[in-house]
């Protein structure tokens, strides 16, 4: 909730406020300040949101992106450095709009914040400094107080269309508390076209990756128990031999939930071997029934038996995930690499909004194996996230961790699969968007 002041808005959406508050782990917000209204000016900043308390300042400039900072302490205008371990910045919203939010936690604490009079909010001496001279723009760079490529937060576009400071209330949330959120979000989701009980979700990658393993894990939180419904495992040919369109059954009373998982073969290297490209076509437009066994040799035709020739739009796909492995992604084999674009650009042709799962992230990196909650701060993750050879966007890519040989659920494992199928469940949603409304029928 944003508390304002009285005849001045936030420019902020109602899912705008949810990302910030699932990045800020607080419930409520109230408005101190907007550059539009009260100027954009240092003097005036500082008289609005000196000793506030925590505080988030929001940005946001003509190429759609949204980023600032947050402190938990005061602003008092003290002429120097305010020491916040619990400092970040971060970017809500990437080119034209799209939801990525990422976070860059403080690298030097004693150097999170620069407090002075004449100088608007300004993170780490210039890490990123809003109302620059006083006026319209912002100014960044990577220093030893903030370490991070300047491009990912604002796309190189350093003028300003509005800047709002923000009173941050309420205490953090806790990560039970954040995976409880998580979890009646997904259970809540309702496709609002009336033609799509459930959304479909098809699964790609290559074989050994953990595609039939990320359904799994989805499967194992909503059960509340680590469980493996889908056949997983790791060898030279794909374990999936069928297809297969699994939904996720909630455990508390076993209600499938809208999301459909539609796992498939893996995707080989060698021609005729693995998932063939022109059967993605037959999967994504809803012509393969569930249980098909795949043929590598000889893709689905219209005469096959089992064919299903008119599907409707409940019967196709609504959002591709790719399952890529982390530890692999830099030294996929060159075929295997072309197959892969080439899939890219089959499910491009369709429309189909696509998200990468980049999984095993905790093998990437050997301090995961303990904290896996460290995955945004993991130099090595980050590496292989912003990893371009596949021509993903950053936005479009989000760490996850199935369960393998776990016999326990973790919470921090939990809250990394949910955040991944919640993107998913939006994406879907952003394609149906493209379809038109139909009213419920009236009962007789």
């Amino acid at each position: 909730a944003i508390l304002l002041m009285a005849g001045v808005k936030s420019r902020l959406t109602q899912d705008e406020v949810k990302q910030l508050q699932h990045l800020l782990g607080s419930r409520q917000f109230s408005l101190l300040y907007k550059a539009s209204v009260h100027g954009y000016n240092a003097s005036v900043f500082h008289a609005k949101c000196d000793a506030q308390g925590p505080t988030v300042a929001v940005a946001y400039n003509g190429s759609g992106y949204i980023f600032g900072g947050f402190t938990r302490q005061s602003y008092v205008s003290s002429g120097g450095y305010i020491s916040d371990e619990k400092a970040f910045l971060f970017r809500l919203k990437g080119r034209e709009g799209v939801l990525s939010p990422l976070k860059i936690p403080v690298k030097t604490p004693s150097g999170a914040v620069y407090d002075y009079s004449s100088v608007g909010p300004n993170f780490g001496g210039g890490a990123l400094q809003l109302l620059n001279q006083n006026a319209a723009a912002a100014a960044t760079s990577s220093n030893n107080n903030y370490t991070y490529n300047v491009v990912d937060l604002h796309g190189n576009d350093l003028g300003l269309t509005e800047c709002e400071v923000y009173r941050v209330e309420g205490k953090l949330i806790s990560k039970e508390k954040m995976f409880i959120e998580e979890i009646i979000e997904i259970r809540s989701y309702k496709p609002y076209l009336n033609s799509v009980p459930q959304i479909r979700i098809l699964v790609l990658g290559p074989i050994g990756a953990g595609k039939s393993s990320f359904f799994n894990s989805v499967n194992s939180v909503f059960r509340g128990y680590v469980t493996s419904q889908a056949i997983a495992g790791s060898d030279n040919t794909s374990v999936t031999t069928q297809y297969r369109a699994y939904p996720v059954k909630d455990g508390r009373d076993g209600k499938p939930l809208p999301i459909i998982f539609c796992d498939t073969m893996g995707i080989e290297e060698k021609s005729g071997t693995g998932l063939e490209i022109d059967e993605v076509s037959n999967i994504i437009k809803g012509h393969i029934p569930d249980r098909y066994q795949f043929n590598p040799a000889a893709t689905l035709r219209p005469d096959s038996p089992g064919y299903v020739k008119t599907p409707s739009l409940k019967d196709q796909i609504h959002c591709v995930a790719f399952v890529i492995d982390g530890c692999k992604i830099e030294i996929l084999p060159e075929k295997l690499e072309d197959k892969l674009k080439q899939l890219r650009r089959k499910v491009n042709q369709f429309g189909i909004p696509q998200l990468v799962l980049l999984t095993k992230v905790d093998e990437i990196c050997p301090s995961l194996e303990e904290d896996i909650q460290c995955v945004y701060k993991s130099k090595a993750v980050e590496k292989q996230v912003k990893y371009e050879k596949l021509g993903i966007p950053l936005a479009q890519i989000v760490p996850v961790k199935n369960y393998c040989s776990e016999l326990d659920l973790s919470c921090d494992v939990d809250i990394l699969l949910l955040s991944a199928v919640r993107q998913l469940i939006r994406l879907a949603e952003s394609y149906l968007d493209n379809f038109p409304f139909e009213k419920p029928k009236k009962e007789p």
